[in-house]
């Protein structure tokens, strides 16, 4: 699905990536653990071109994707669930969903948009019934469900998610992580970065640990 070679990439001159290579395969749950300031972040960053590696090379599908604007990384099957959720608290959880859709606007791909997006209510059918109300007055829990929705909007093959257990209690982090395995049974493919690695261990297929890029 997504493979990793010799990967450099930081912050003008400060470097955090020093030769990451790695490989993700096709249905799999694959975690990243380490401590912060490891470069965890920085690397699913890179791989979604927030971030211009300044060296290596990274292969989605097969296809040399090390330079592509993000949104041909979307279009390519893979997107970010961001760490700390990242949605748009004065929008409704429809909107905000909606907007993972946008590689989706148009007439010959309305339908699939609306497809979706009744597919992420069946998943998550909280918010369905709260599909009206502001993102920024949902729970914890509640926004991660929309952030990893919005992310399931455009379809993808392969999805990154960034710390998706921070500030959950342990019962909301166990039902998100329940979800994450339905989709790897659904045949989808997850690179998660984690720091509760007992948790996300317990859900993945393989584990890289990354210390100091």
């Amino acid at each position: 699905m997504i493979r990793i070679r010799n990967l450099e990439a930081g912050y003008d001159k400060l470097k955090v990536l020093k030769g990451i290579s790695l490989h993700v395969n096709s249905g799999e749950i694959v975690t990243i653990i380490g401590a912060n300031g490891a470069g965890k972040s920085t690397l699913l960053n890179t791989i979604a071109s927030l971030i211009t590696p300044s060296s290596g090379e990274i292969l989605l599908q097969g296809k040399d994707v090390t330079l592509a604007p993000p949104d041909r990384i979307v279009k390519g099957g893979c997107v970010l669930v961001p760490e700390g959720r990242q949605l748009f608290p004065t929008m409704t959880v429809k909107e905000n969903l909606i907007l993972g859709a946008y590689t989706l606007f148009g007439r010959k791909k309305s339908n699939d948009a609306n497809r979706n997006l009744e597919q992420i209510y069946k998943m998550f059918p909280i918010l369905n019934d709260r599909q009206s109300q502001l993102a920024g007055t949902l729970s914890g829990g509640e926004q991660q469900m929309v952030a990893l929705g919005r992310g399931l909007m455009s379809n993808p093959n392969l999805i990154m998610m960034d710390e998706p257990s921070m500030g959950l209690a342990p019962l909301i982090v166990k039902d998100i992580f329940k979800v994450v395995e339905t989709l790897r049974d659904q045949g989808k493919t997850v690179l998660i970065v984690e720091q509760n690695a007992k948790a996300v261990l317990g859900i993945a297929d393989r584990g890289y640990v990354m210390e100091t890029g």
